[in-house]
């Protein structure tokens, strides 16, 4: 079905060699190059290379990867490297083609079979009303201006009929890349905005209709005069899918059935579903439909779940890698931009663009208009439905072989698609900002926060390992009717480049349904383990959010959402975790990233939870919580939010609290040269604060502290005199055994006397001198450790700081952000 490329003359006629497979080496005088393998593998490095070029290059731009891979094909084509008749020749031959399109062909079919299995079926039934008219509104639009345009474009002397050719313009010009526009939402933050919802849902819904216009297109297309052929092709694929959902699906739950859960699939059942893959292609083709066609509808018959999660292991890094780039480079290679000639030609061009991309947005803009959606929203929708990739290309390719399309038709629209999806991040960033309430919220800190409101937590979760301490340190933290907690988990997924990780986005939570990839299932899993703490626990309201973005911008993800929750406290899990020996391992050097820059930007106080477990690994009932918390507290205000945590604690009957204060035993004027000595120029205001005023805000709070927990038998405070951080770290030793956790301030900025040379050896400055003496992997106690660093804006902006008791801002502050439920 490759058909080769054409030259001036009607046909050209080429001769393969079957011998010439192999190479019988440089030095026996041959050519490699002459040689069919040789020739193929340095294709496809070639075209490999040249891709991950382009999307190095495009990355600052935050380009999705298909314009890469077009552009990597285009440059290798006609267009510009091919212009050189020699390289044309040399490189790709015309005698090449045809193994190129085969490769390309195979590494679509199996895409497009992955494709098929991440996509869920039941997610597009429960999409609901608004992004299904959504999708429609933003279909017909575009797919009238085609028709329109296929008038003007198309010659009459083609031998299809003009059906055909409005059913292919249409299709390519009305259709929305679904795994492109989920990476263009994740790159530009809107995921998980009402706006990234929507366009997620009418993509997933237009990408459906997509397939059956696709399927429509080809029968037409296939079938020359005969209309009876082309009934025959809609029945006969009509009893393919009828095949597929009645025989093969029952088929394949028995195999999962057969497997014992838990248990990998055989590497019979797997090769038998690979085969199938080549058998549906094999069918679909010979009965008039494309290949792709067969493969994509075989992987919507398999269920979603741990079959489909190996299947797309198994496939996912090969064939998106290595074979896929092939096909979009097929395509480049077709594309000759010279065709386009005449200034005739480059208007159409052009105007079939900006028609297309109006017909979309004005399509849309009024849907959303009827759905009470402002103006500016329905224009950046429509923009962000116009993202061209994958279904588009194979439209285009089926139409040129089945020479629906002339050179120059197809080199149009190739360029209007990479035009129409390269312009939507720029222009949705310059135009769609959502309103970002500048929140000034008062509860930034655990200090600041009454004894009785509401206190919210912000928790980061990365992996399911983390989620017992996590969950045992917040029913620690005593929720009761007075002061309930609210918390907000975020599963934090790293932005890759396979559009799967996308779809634990969409998948509808609650629906009981089995999870689509790895990413998902640990986030069910965590999800889970969260909702069955709220409904065990009196007092909490939980509620699981997922961000998906690239290691370096997580932070801000993390940020944004603290700040539109209001919230007063972060926890994020510490890089490292225990090993079985007791020592401590990077679990992934990025974690670190993520924590350094949070502390850095955080609007509100951090805890960096260094996990070795608490009381096991099993969730205790919460009458049952028994813990032994110390503090160390060394002074700064720092400190001051880690004991204003402990002391929330201690309310709680199951906890007895030691709070141990390192004292100076030289007299204090003298070595008050505080200049702190590390680094970052945000903490200035911290750190000229005079030393005084810290040591009284310090000696206030302890006072207070005292005086509230005189009674307290469960609270023992101790006074350590100290005269250097030897003595600190000796006294930190001696006390390590009987304890379960730790909570110590970072003590950033603060230069203190007794912790003077604990910083030169840190591993781990982010968790300041004796949070990494703590958490060092010869520390001989192997306690949980919870590092905290209170919010500083409020320092910097020389507010004063409340005391919980103290009744300031309480009436307005209950107004304003009384305890809603976050659901």
């Amino acid at each position: 079905m490759a058909s080769s490329e054409e030259n001036s003359t009607d046909a050209s006629i080429i001769c393969y060699a079957p011998s010439m497979i192999t190479t019988n080496g440089v030095w026996q005088g041959d050519n490699p190059l002459d040689f069919s393998l040789p020739l193929f593998v340095l294709q496809l490095t070639l075209v490999v290379v040249v891709t991950r070029f382009f999307v190095f290059i495009l990355k600052p731009f935050r380009q999705p990867r298909v314009i890469s891979e077009i552009l990597g094909g285009i440059v290798l084509g006609p267009s510009v490297l091919g212009r050189s008749a020699k390289f044309a020749h040399t490189i790709f031959p015309q005698r090449s083609v045809m193994v190129l399109e085969t490769m390309a062909n195979v590494g679509l079919l199996y895409f497009l079979f992955l494709v098929g299995v991440e996509m869920d079926i039941m997610v597009v039934r429960k999409t609901g009303k608004r992004a299904l008219t959504i999708a429609i509104g933003g279909m017909v639009l575009p797919f009238l201006i085609g028709a329109a345009f296929s008038f003007s474009m198309h010659r009459s002397e083609d031998h299809l009929g003009q059906g055909t050719y409005i059913l292919f313009l249409g299709v390519a010009l009305s259709v929305t890349a679904f795994p492109v526009l989920a990476r263009i939402l994740a790159e530009l933050k809107l995921i998980n905005t009402e706006i990234g919802r929507i366009s997620m849902s009418a993509a997933l819904v237009n990408d459906m209709f997509a397939w059956i216009l696709l399927a429509l297109a080809i029968a037409l297309a296939e079938s020359d005069k005969t209309s009876f052929a082309s009934l025959w092709v809609m029945i006969s694929s009509a009893v393919f899918i009828a095949i597929c959902v009645f025989v093969v699906r029952p088929g394949i739950a028995w195999i999962i059935r057969k497997t014992p859960e838990g248990e990998n699939f055989s590497e019979f059942y797997i090769c038998l579903i690979l085969t199938g893959v080549m058998i549906s292609g094999f069918i679909t083709d010979a009965i008039g439909t494309h290949s792709v066609f067969g493969a994509f509808v075989f992987g919507l018959v398999i269920p979603n779940g741990p079959l489909g999660l190996t299947l797309i292991e198994k496939l996912e890094d090969f064939v998106s890698g290595l074979l896929l780039p092939l096909f979009f480079a097929i395509s480049g290679l077709k594309t000759n931009v010279a065709a386009i000639q005449g200034p005739a030609t480059w208007l159409t061009l052009f105007l079939v663009i900006f028609l297309a991309c109006a017909g979309k947005v004005i399509g849309t803009v009024i849907v959303a208009f009827f759905h009470g959606m402002p103006v500016r929203e329905g224009i950046t929708l429509g923009l962000l439905l116009n993202t061209k990739g994958l279904v588009e290309m194979i439209v285009l390719n089926v139409g040129k072989d089945q020479k629906v399309l002339d050179d120059e038709t197809f080199a149009t629209m190739v360029l209007v698609a990479l035009v129409m999806t390269g312009v939507i991040t720029p222009i949705v960033t310059v135009l769609y900002k959502p309103v970002k309430k500048s929140v000034s919220y008062k509860r930034r800190t655990i200090q600041q926060t009454k004894p009785d409101s509401e206190l919210r937590v912000l928790v980061c979760v990365h992996t399911p390992r983390n989620v017992p301490t996590i969950i045992n340190l917040l029913e620690a933290s005593y929720p009761t009717k007075r002061s309930p907690i609210c918390i907000y988990v975020l599963h934090l997924v790293e932005l890759t480049g396979r559009a799967s990780a996308m779809l634990i986005v969409h998948n509808t939570r609650k629906s009981g349904r089995p999870a689509l990839n790895r990413t998902q299932a640990q986030s069910d899993h965590i999800i889970n383990a969260f909702e069955n703490y709220e409904q065990h626990a009196a007092f909490v309201a939980v509620q699981p959010l997922t961000a998906i973005s690239p290691y370096s911008t997580m932070h801000e993800d993390v940020c944004s959402l603290a700040e539109d929750k209001r919230v007063s406290f972060i926890i994020i899990p510490f890089h490292k975790q225990q090993t079985v020996d007791g020592g401590m391992e990077s679990t992934n050097p990025a974690y670190r990233l993520v924590n350094q820059n949070l502390l850095e930007n955080s609007p509100c106080s951090v805890g960096i939870l260094v996990d070795r477990g608490l009381n096991g690994a099993t969730r205790l009932n919460s009458n049952t919580v028994s813990l032994q918390v110390a503090v160390l507290f060394f002074g700064g205000p720092d400190d001051r939010e880690a004991l204003a945590y402990a002391w929330r604690m201690a309310q709680h009957p199951g906890i007895t609290l030691t709070v141990l204060r390192f004292i100076h035993d030289e007299d204090e004027a003298d070595t008050a040269s505080t200049r702190a000595t590390n680094d970052s120029d945000l903490k200035i205001p911290k750190m000229n604060m005079d030393h005084k005023k810290q040591r009284q805000l310090d000696d206030d709070y302890i006072n207070l502290f005292r005086a509230e927990n005189a009674e307290l038998e469960s609270i023992v405070y101790i006074e350590k005199l100290v005269s250097n951080g030897e003595e600190t770290v000796a006294a930190v030793r001696s006390m390590d055994s009987s304890h379960d956790l730790f909570i110590v301030g970072r003590g950033e900025g603060m230069s203190s006397p007794l912790t003077a040379g604990l910083t030169d050896w840190s591993e781990c400055p982010e968790l300041g001198a004796i949070g990494d003496l703590l958490a060092s992997s010869d520390f001989a106690a192997t306690v949980s450790v919870l590092v905290v660093q209170q919010y500083v804006g409020s320092w910097a902006q020389g507010d004063d700081m409340d005391f919980p008791e103290s009744p300031v801002h309480s009436h307005e502050t209950k107004a304003t952000y009384g305890l809603e439920n976050p659901r």
